[in-house]
């Protein structure tokens, strides 16, 4: 139960964070951000933009049953 209301908190705080940042628009320069990449080490944007241009994709239904 505690994992369960956890989790519904983290969610919460999460939407509630995404709600509060603005929208990009076309041209803008994005945000400098950090991920893992496929080998686990963290990558960060401005790293990879040093090397020359960068294109974002979004696998939008990747992780869903459909």
């Amino acid at each position: 139960m505690r994992t369960v209301i956890g989790m519904v908190v983290v969610a919460a705080l999460g939407l509630a964070l995404a709600g509060a940042a603005h929208a990009l628009e076309v041209g803008d320069k994005a945000p400098d951000f950090t991920l893992n990449g496929p080998d686990g080490k963290p990558v960060k944007l401005t790293e990879l933009t040093a090397k020359g241009p960068v294109v974002l994709y979004t696998f939008v239904a990747a992780f869903t049953s459909t």
